[in-house]
């Protein structure tokens, strides 16, 4: 079963899906067209798989393809993450340290 990223607006949350069950989800604040990335979550049954990483590439994937605004990273996963793939550098709303 391949993992599957939704955007909630809503919920202002991107989450992660295997099959039904929601297994992990990535909380943002929407400032001013700044996504604040705040807090990011994998149950832990399915943590060590890699699919933190494959949460955040499709939500960045869908932040750069529907033009929903810039990045900040506040979640220290989020800033691993982009500082490990620094081909997410162009969605920042700031340089990171």
């Amino acid at each position: 079963m391949d993992p599957h990223v939704l955007h909630n607006s809503a919920l202002s949350r991107y989450e992660l899906f295997l099959g039904e069950e929601k297994i992990g989800h990535a909380d943002y604040v929407d400032v001013d067209g700044e996504l604040q990335f705040t807090h990011t979550e994998v149950d832990p049954a399915h943590q060590g798989k890699n699919y933190a990483a494959i949460l955040m590439r499709e939500a960045f994937k869908d932040i750069e393809e529907n033009n929903l605004g810039k990045v900040w990273p506040v979640c220290p996963y989020v800033v691993t993450y982009m500082k490990r793939y620094p081909e997410t550098e162009r969605l920042l709303s700031r340089p990171l340290n």
